[in-house]
């Protein structure tokens, strides 16, 4: 068999396919997004103090690290998707919001949180539920990018699935923020560090079987 009778009759069971925009993912994501947090606020399940915690220091900086982590770790794992983009930049960007964000926190605990005894402070059963919470809130924007990683075509797909869990991660968190009723640095760090961390593991482990190649 000739090469080129071998390549026509590989070619004749491909059938034309999409073109992939990095743009019409993002707006896919967005919107899931938006439903996901509208749903949520629309349960009634919003802290009832919120006025009171916005004059905390710790509440904007709680809710900047997340929307930064989470706009962040999902921008580079949509790009990634294409197989001309590695995630290795993003998730070194990543890598330093999280270190700024932890020794900002720790700024903010030496100042006014760090009288309680540590254990007191972290509060194991209201912080399982939190943890549990966040991991629930995390799985539509992991699925959604799960998706779009089956539709694209990462070269580097670990990275790109660790991108992917970071940033469903985040997510999840950010939206659970609007419920939390804890503005304590060390309780955030460890049950919201962890859930992110939980989270960022599974798709790392998961999502590189989803990819195509």
């Amino acid at each position: 068999m000739t090469s080129e009778r071998l390549l026509d009759e590989l070619a004749s069971g491909l059938t034309p396919v999409r073109c992939r925009s990095a743009g019409r993912d993002g707006l896919i994501v967005g919107g899931l997004a938006v439903s996901e947090l509208t749903l949520f606020l629309m349960m009634g399940l919003a802290r009832p103090d919120m006025h009171h915690a916005m004059g905390e220091m710790s509440f904007w900086w709680k809710l900047a690290t997340l929307g930064l982590l989470t706009v962040l770790a999902v921008t580079t794992a949509v790009r990634s998707f294409d197989p001309a983009v590695s995630p290795s930049r993003g998730l070194r960007w990543a890598a330093a919001l999280a270190v700024i964000a932890l020794l900002i926190g720790w700024g903010i605990d030496a100042s006014h949180h760090a009288s309680r005894p540590l254990l007191a402070r972290l509060e194991w059963r209201e912080g399982v539920n939190c943890l549990a919470w966040m991991v629930l809130l995390s799985l539509p924007m992991l699925a959604a990018l799960a998706v779009l990683m089956r539709r694209g075509a990462p070269t580097h797909r670990r990275g790109s699935a660790m991108a992917a869990g970071l940033g469903a991660a985040a997510w999840g968190a950010f939206v659970f923020f609007f419920a939390c009723g804890h503005d304590d640095p060390l309780y955030i760090v460890f049950w919201y560090g962890l859930g992110c961390v939980l989270v960022g593991l599974a798709g790392r482990t998961l999502l590189p079987f989803v990819a195509r190649w």
